[in-house]
């Protein structure tokens, strides 16, 4: 089967089509023919090798060579314990810590897996797992969103923001994108109140606060975002630098006890809301937005694309 592997830590050029063995699943899994596949900023910390993603997949080279985890296809094979799924079923989900994704064939427990619905396509629904769990368990699990706030989504333009808005949206709050220059028509066209270019504004600087503030990037200091907060405001970060997100780790305490406004941080729970976007989905409230999808042959300039934070929703790859 073909694969896209890398065996040093590096850019989109280290990484190469391959021919290589199909694998088989044990007891306990599946055996999945990948259709689709989106890349997330988890794939890209382990194929650059920063320090933390190296203590993960290995010091001086990876030890997994087959990055994706948010994967579509269909089940060609089941272990003699999976009960769930049956051969020929249609799913997708999350493989974070697994992996292998980017692959003709992969192997998962059938736990990291939901049933995808008919009227789902699997580009759609590689999109949609870690990107949505993480605007799900942003706004209402961290943020408790609910009518009549005002939220502000920092980074707003990729998966996790273009999910978030939607969301948002079914909840009647006021929405305000943060984002670049050419992503803002987007912005628009999906239904955001105000957009903010970030090269042209800063949001921490306006004078406007926010009861809710969603952040992809982390990219300011906890100070900054307290100060775009309103009394009693929450604001929630999904990920971004490690230095950051420290920060927000350790004062994040000191700063609701001072000043009544709120720092929290979610911690990834894999695959928990899928059922409930497969809910929103076919109640037509939520469509990913999907930047491709491109072939396995193009993976490069999805890659490069993805690097240069250009693209708008999710990049996703077919297999």
């Amino acid at each position: 089967m073909k694969a896209i592997v890398y065996t040093k830590y590096g850019g989109p050029e280290v990484l190469q089509i391959k021919e290589i063995e199909k694998p088989s699943p044990n007891d306990d899994e599946v055996l999945i023919k990948v259709h689709a596949v989106s890349i997330n900023d988890w794939d890209f910390g382990l194929l650059e090798g920063d320090f933390i993603n190296r203590l993960i997949n290995g010091l001086l080279k990876p030890k997994r060579k087959i990055l994706g985890s948010d994967i579509a296809g269909r089940i060609a094979a089941v272990g003699k314990n999976v009960t769930k799924f049956k051969t020929g079923d249609e799913v997708y989900g999350d493989l974070s810590g697994y992996w292998g994704g980017f692959a003709e064939y992969t192997c998962a427990l059938e736990k990291s897996l939901a049933l995808k619905p008919t009227t789902m396509s699997f580009e759609e629904a590689a999109a949609i797992p870690q990107a949505a769990m993480l605007a799900v368990q942003g706004l209402l699990d961290k943020g408790k969103i609910h009518p009549g706030q005002k939220l502000l989504i920092n980074g707003a333009g990729g998966g996790v923001g273009t999910f978030a808005l939607q969301i948002a949206k079914l909840y009647g709050v006021e929405t305000t994108a943060v984002d670049s220059t050419d992503k803002l028509n987007m912005l628009r066209s999906i239904g955001f109140d105000h957009v903010i270019d970030y090269t042209r504004e800063d949001f921490t600087k306006n004078g406007q606060c926010y009861d809710l503030i969603l952040d992809v990037k982390t990219n300011r200091s906890m100070f900054a975002y307290t100060r775009a907060l309103c009394p009693n405001g929450i604001y929630v970060t999904v990920g971004g630098s490690t230095g950051r997100l420290l920060q927000a780790l350790i004062l994040g305490p000191w700063i609701s006890m001072i000043s009544k406004k709120h720092i929290r941080i979610v911690a990834l729970k894999t695959n928990k809301d899928l059922l409930y976007m497969n809910e929103l989905f076919e109640a037509g409230k939520v469509k990913p937005v999907i930047e491709g999808p491109y072939k396995l042959n193009e993976f490069a300039d999805a890659f490069r694309l993805f690097a240069k934070a250009e693209h708008k929703g999710k990049v996703v790859i077919t297999m």
